[in-house]
């Protein structure tokens, strides 16, 4: 996909504050630091579009990124950080869930793992409320230049096997640094979009 234009459009946490273009929006969901943000920025080229922290549980709201005016980007809460309150872990829970239950826009969810270690007890939570409420899903595994090139079909398995994922489910190999997946990805979203 050639981008011709990227731009951070809104932080929301109510739904009156969701953009209402009615464009397919892309989700992605993962542990903080497990690199999404590097993972947008790689899909459209630029280097700092979406803020990259060393401090995870940085993005603590829905953050919003036009693509080329035919796409959202739709970047959620990290989740499973310990610095962040119980209180404030309910508050992203109800707002997430209520944006995958409610939001008819939503065409794809990215579960962003990463590939060195297994899907936690919260990549397992959102994958059956992804699987509940019948969310097209896509399976990212990150940061594949971080292990060798032969290990990376073990690490696949270990991934689907905690998951329990649907076969139907895509399972995408990405590396932020390379670049490696990003073509792939790239189809995944425009065939979701298009059916």
């Amino acid at each position: 996909m050639k981008i011709t234009q990227a731009d951070f459009i809104i932080s929301a946490v109510q739904p009156h504050q969701y953009p209402e273009d009615a464009l397919p929006e892309i989700a992605l969901a993962g542990r903080s630091n497990v690199g999404k943000s590097s993972l947008i920025n790689k899909m459209i080229m630029r280097k700092n579009l979406a803020r990259t922290s060393s401090q995870p549980g940085k993005t603590q709201q829905l953050n919003y990124y036009r693509v080329n005016d035919s796409i959202y980007f739709v970047d959620f809460p990290g989740y499973g950080y310990a610095k962040v309150s119980k209180t404030q872990r309910e508050a992203f829970g109800q707002m997430i869930e209520r944006y995958i239950r409610d939001r008819k826009e939503l065409k794809l969810q990215l579960l962003i793992i990463d590939i060195r270690h297994e899907p936690s007890k919260d990549d397992q939570l959102m994958y059956n409320w992804l699987k509940h409420y019948n969310i097209p899903t896509c399976i990212v595994a990150t940061k594949a230049d971080k292990i060798p090139k032969g290990k990376w079909d073990k690490h696949i398995k270990m991934i689907k096997t905690t998951l329990q994922a649907d076969p139907r489910d895509k399972v995408v190999l990405y590396s932020s640094e390379t670049g490696q997946g990003r073509d792939e990805l790239w189809s995944v979203i425009t065939e979701t979009i298009s059916t």
